[in-house]
C-alpha cells in the first residue's frame, strides 16, 4: 500500500507550474555558494547527508541556502533564507570522522517558493531566477568602477593571487562579475548574502562598489599601520646597531661608554656619590653594566632602573643622631602622656644604658594592652624624645611573607617589603620604628609574616637583613623597633621570646579625669576652633560622661563625646554669633549626648540566690560577668548557655564536682544531682565567653541555687578552682578591679597568691573596695553567701 506522505508529494508535484522544481535543500552556516564557482562544502549533519544521497543517485542537483543563525544546530523552515543557489555536485568523498566532504559548482539563483517536507531532510519548491542577457550603460560603467576598485584591492590585499584579476577581465556579464569578485572578498556572511538577495543586477554592482569601497579604506589603514611599525623596528635595529659599534670604538679608544645616554652618567653619579657599603655599590655598577647593554626601551631595561633607584636612595649609611639626655626624655615623655609610670619607668632605663654604652643593646619592646591606652602614641613620644624619624606598619591581616621580605624581580610590579620601604620612607638608617598590632598577623598558604619577623627582631640576625628585592644585606641593629598588640596570646612564641613585654593596664577614673583635663580637652577645643573663654565644662558632668557614656579601658570612645559636645557647642557659637560662654554641666549632657548608654553602679541591688558576680579580662579592658544558676526537678541534667568556650564550660564541670564533694557539710543529698536538673546560664548570649578565672563564681552560684542561701550583691569575685577546691591565681587584676569599681562593687574576692599584683596598683584605684584573699574555695562560700534577700 501506498504512503499517503507520498501521495500528497505526488499530487503537489503534479499541480506544479513548469517553471518550478521540487529539490532537496541543505541548510549552510557559514559559506556561501554563488553562480558559476566551484566551492568546496563539508557535509556533516544527518539531514543534510541523506539529502545527499538521493541527490547523488538521482541527478546531482542540489539548492544551497544560509541559516540567518548559524549557531542554530537543526534549523527549521522559519530559519533558512528565501534565496538560495542550485549548485550540481561535482565530486564527493567520505572522510574518516564520517563527515563528508563535496565539490559543488554553483547554477544559478533560485528562490524557494515553499517547503514541501522537513523530514527526513529539506525539500524545496524553487524557481530558477534568470540574468539578463543586455548590458545597460549604467551597469557597463559600474563594471569598469569594479574592476578598477579590485585591481587596488588586490594591490592592497596580498592574500589575493594578481592572476585573479585575468579570470575578472575576460568576464562579460555583470551580474556574473559581480558574482565572482565578491567570492574573493573576506566578507561576513550576511554581507554576502545581501549580494546573493541582489536580483537586479544594477543594484548588486553598486552594493559591491560600496562594500569595495569600504575594504580598501580598511586596508589603506592597515598598510599605513604596518608601515609605521616597520619604520619604528628598523630605527630601533639601526640605533642598537650604532650604538653597539659606538660602544665598540669607544672601547679600543678607552673612552666613556655612557656619552651617548645622559641617563646611564647620571646613574653613573648617583653611585658615586651614594655612600654604598663595598657589596651594594657592587651590585649596583653590576646592574648598571647590564643595563647599558640592553635596548633603552626594553622591559628588562625598565626594571633595572627602579632597581637603581631604590638601591641609590636607600638611607645605607645615613643616620640621625639621637639625643639621650635623661632629664629632656622624662619630660616629653610626661608632656604626651598622663599615667604611665611602668611604661615611662622602663624607656628611662634603656635610655640611661644606651648612653652609658653607646650601642641598642637589641632590646625589642612590645607594648601589651587595650586599644585606646597610648600604645602607638608613646612610640611617637620616644621617637621625639630621641630626635629620630618615626616610621610606622600596620600588621593587621597581613598574611603574605612577601608583606615583610619583598617580591622577588622575577615578578611583574615587585617592590621591597614593608621594612625596606619603610626605613626609605623614613630616609634614616635608625628611626623609630613601630610594627602596629603584631598580634593581628595572619598565615596562609603564601607563607608565614611572623616566621620572617624573626630575622627582623633578631638582634643577632637583623645586623645583615636580606630583602628579596633589593638582595643585598640592610643592617637594622641601630633600629629601634617597636611592637604593639591587645593581648599576647595570637603571638608565636618564638616571636614573642625576642620581645619585651610592657603591660599597659586600662585607665581608672581619676587617671581619665587627668588625661581629659591635661590633654584631651585643650586639643578637642583647638581642633574644633573653641576657645578656652568660649566653653567650661564642670567637673562632675566630665566624671559622668567617663561613668555613663563611656565603657572602656583607653580613651578613644571618650574623646569621641568630648567631640560630639563640642560640635553642636561650634553650632551654637556659628548660629548665635555671640561670644557667650557656654557651660556644660550634668543637666545639660543629655541634650548634647541623648540618654546615657551606660548604668553605674550595681547591676543587681538585691541579694539573689543563684546568682553570682564574676570579673573577666577582655583584649578591651575588665568587665563583670553575671553567672546564674537554676535547679529545678529532673533527672540529672546539666544545661549550659550563654557561648561558653570549652574551658569555661570544663570550669563548671570542675565547680560541679567540688560541691558534689562537699554534699555532706553542706547539708545536701549526696544522691541531689540525680533528681534535679541544673541550668548554668551567662547573660549576653550573643558575645562568646572563656578562660578558667570564673571558677570560683561558678561553685558559689551553685551551692546557692542548691542551699537556697543568696549571694552578697556587692561581692565579686574570681579566681580558677580545683577539683580539691584550690584557688588558683588569674591575670589581668587590674582592669578586673577597675571593672568591679565601675560596677559599685564593695569586696572583692581574688586568690591569695595575686597579692603581689596589689603593689604595682595604686592604692587610689581600691579606694572603697575591700579586697579578700583566699585559698581555698571554702573560704569564698563564706564571704559571699549568707547574705538577706
Amino acid at each position: 500500500m501506498a504512503d499517503p506522505a507520498r501521495r500528497a508529494d505526488k499530487k503537489k508535484s503534479e499541480k506544479m507550474p513548469d517553471w518550478q522544481e521540487e529539490l532537496p535543500l541543505i541548510p549552510l552556516r557559514n559559506i556561501v555558494v554563488f553562480p558559476q564557482m566551484i566551492v568546496p562544502l563539508f557535509i556533516g549533519r544527518s539531514q543534510s547527508v541523506k539529502a545527499l544521497e538521493e541527490t547523488m543517485a538521482k541527478d546531482k542537483l542540489l539548492v544551497f541556502a544560509v541559516q540567518n543563525n548559524e549557531e542554530v544546530e537543526e534549523p527549521s523552515t522559519g530559519d533558512i533564507s528565501k534565496i538560495g543557489t542550485l549548485a550540481e555536485v561535482v565530486q564527493m568523498i567520505d572522510l574518516p570522522d564520517s563527515t563528508t566532504k563535496i565539490l559543488v559548482e554553483g547554477v544559478c539563483r533560485v528562490k524557494v517558493e515553499r517547503f514541501v517536507r522537513e523530514t527526513p531532510y529539506f525539500h524545496v519548491i524553487i524557481s530558477r531566477i534568470s540574468e539578463p542577457e543586455e548590458v545597460s550603460v549604467a551597469e557597463e560603467a559600474l563594471v569598469r568602477k569594479i574592476i578598477r576598485q579590485f585591481e587596488e584591492y588586490v594591490k592592497l590585499n596580498r592574500r589575493i593571487p594578481p592572476e585573479t584579476l585575468m579570470s575578472i577581465v575576460n568576464v562579460d556579464n555583470p551580474g556574473r562579475l559581480a558574482d565572482l569578485v565578491s567570492s574573493y572578498l573576506t566578507l561576513k556572511v550576511g554581507e554576502k548574502q545581501l549580494i546573493l538577495e541582489s536580483i537586479k543586477v544594477a543594484k548588486r554592482l553598486e552594493h559591491l562598489s560600496e562594500i569595495l569601497d569600504k575594504e580598501i579604506g580598511v586596508l589603506r589603514v592597515e598598510k599605513e599601520l604596518q608601515g609605521k611599525v616597520r619604520k619604528q623596528i628598523e630605527r630601533v635595529q639601526k640605533e642598537y646597531y650604532l650604538k653597539e659599534k659606538l660602544r665598540a670604538i669607544q672601547s679600543e679608544l678607552g673612552e666613556e661608554e655612557d656619552n651617548d645616554n645622559p641617563e646611564l652618567g647620571e646613574y653613573r653619579k648617583k653611585i658615586k656619590g651614594a655612600k654604598l657599603p663595598d657589596e651594594v655599590r657592587a651590585k649596583a655598577e653590576k646592574e648598571l653594566d647590564r643595563l647599558t647593554q640592553m635596548p633603552p626601551m626594553g622591559s628588562e631595561a625598565s626594571v633595572i632602573r627602579t632597581y637603581l633607584d631604590w638601591l641609590v636612595e636607600m638611607p645605607w649609611q645615613k643616620k640621625t643622631k639621637s639625643h639621650l639626655d635623661i632629664a629632656a626624655v622624662e619630660k616629653i615623655l610626661n608632656e604626651d602622656h598622663y599615667g604611665l609610670d611602668k611604661v615611662k619607668e622602663r624607656i628611662l632605663e634603656y635610655f640611661a644604658v644606651l648612653k652609658l654604652t653607646g650601642k641598642m643593646g637589641g632590646t625589642i619592646l612590645c607594648l601589651v594592652g587595650p586599644p585606646g591606652v597610648g600604645k602607638t602614641s608613646i612610640a611617637r613620644s620616644i621617637a621625639r624624645a630621641m630626635g629620630r624619624k618615626f616610621t610606622r606598619v600596620a600588621l593587621g591581616g597581613v598574611r603574605d611573607e612577601a608583606e615583610i621580605r619583598g617580591h622577588r624581580r622575577t615578578y611583574v610590579g615587585s617592590l621591597p617589603g614593608r621594612i625596606m620601604q619603610s626605613i626609605h620612607k623614613a630616609a634614616s638608617a635608625n628611626p623609630v620604628f613601630l610594627l602596629d598590632e603584631i598580634d593581628k598577623l595572619g598565615a596562609d598558604f603564601r607563607g608565614d609574616p611572623a616566621s620572617a619577623l624573626l630575622e627582623v627582631l633578631d638582634p643577632e640576625m637583623n645586623k645583615e637583613f636580606s630583602d628579596h628585592y633589593l638582595e643585598v644585606p640592610f643592617d637594622l641593629s641601630d633600629v629601634l623597633f617597636i611592637t604593639t598588640a591587645n593581648t599576647r596570646d595570637p603571638i608565636p612564641r618564638p616571636l614573642l621570646d625576642r620581645m619585651e613585654v610592657i603591660q599597659m593596664s586600662g585607665y581608672s577614673e581619676e587617671e581619665k579625669m587627668g588625661i581629659l583635663k591635661g590633654y584631651l580637652l585643650p586639643r578637642e577645643l583647638e581642633k574644633h576652633g573653641l576657645k578656652k573663654n568660649q566653653v567650661e565644662f564642670q567637673e562632675p558632668a566630665l566624671l559622668q560622661i567617663i561613668q555613663e557614656y563611656t565603657k572602656e579601658a583607653g580613651v578613644r570612645n571618650l574623646e569621641r563625646e568630648i567631640a560630639a559636645v563640642l560640635r553642636k557647642i561650634a553650632t551654637q557659637v556659628v548660629k548665635e554669633a555671640a561670644a557667650k560662654k557656654t557651660i556644660v554641666n550634668q543637666a545639660a549632657l543629655a541634650n548634647y549626648l541623648g540618654a546615657p548608654k551606660y548604668r553605674f553602679g550595681l547591676a543587681e541591688t538585691k541579694n539573689q540566690i543563684g546568682l553570682a558576680m564574676g570579673l573577666a579580662w577582655t583584649e578591651v579592658g575588665g568587665d563583670t560577668i553575671p553567672v546564674e544558676v537554676t535547679v529545678m526537678p529532673g533527672r540529672g541534667n546539666l544545661t549550659l548557655t550563654g557561648q561558653m568556650g570549652e574551658v569555661m564550660q570544663e570550669s563548671v564541670k570542675a565547680a560541679m564536682s567540688f560541691v558534689r564533694s562537699r554534699a555532706a557539710s553542706l547539708n545536701l543529698d549526696e544522691n541531689f544531682y540525680r533528681k534535679a536538673d541544673i541550668h548554668v546560664h551567662v547573660p549576653e548570649g550573643a558575645v562568646p565567653k572563656d578562660g578558667p578565672s570564673a571558677g570560683i563564681t561558678m561553685a558559689t552560684a551553685l551551692t546557692s541555687a542548691l542551699t537556697k542561701q543568696p549571694v552578697k550583691s556587692d561581692v565579686a569575685m574570681t579566681g580558677e578552682i580545683t577539683l580539691r577546691g584550690k584557688v588558683l591565681p588569674i591575670g589581668g587584676l587590674k582592669e578586673k578591679l577597675l571593672a568591679a569599681r565601675r560596677a559599685g562593687i564593695k569586696q572583692v574576692i581574688i586568690p591569695q597568691e595575686n597579692k603581689k599584683d596589689l603593689e604595682e596598683i595604686k592604692k587610689e584605684l581600691l579606694a572603697g573596695i575591700k579586697i579578700s584573699f583566699v585559698e581555698e574555695a571554702d573560704e569564698v562560700l563564706k564571704l559571699a553567701l549568707g547574705g538577706r534577700t
